[in-house]
């Protein structure tokens, strides 16, 4: 799914056509919650609001203790 001049609305609906026909509403919107949280990230990185590789580890693997 590459991102376009085109709206925003416009890039959903391109990206629900392409998803397979029995597609379920729930996967529609695990579709969308993804696309925005990839877009926020990538808005987040451009503007150096970001963490190191290593930073990351440190943090996750404080999760799981």
């Amino acid at each position: 799914m590459l991102l376009s001049m085109a709206t925003e609305k416009e890039n959903i609906i391109e990206m629900i056509k392409e998803l397979p026909d029995d597609t379920t509403l729930e996967d529609i919107m695990y579709h969308l919650y993804a696309r925005e949280k990839i877009i926020r990230g990538l808005k987040d990185a451009d503007e150096g609001k970001k963490i190191s590789n290593e930073k990351a580890k440190e943090v996750i693997e404080k999760w799981f203790k």
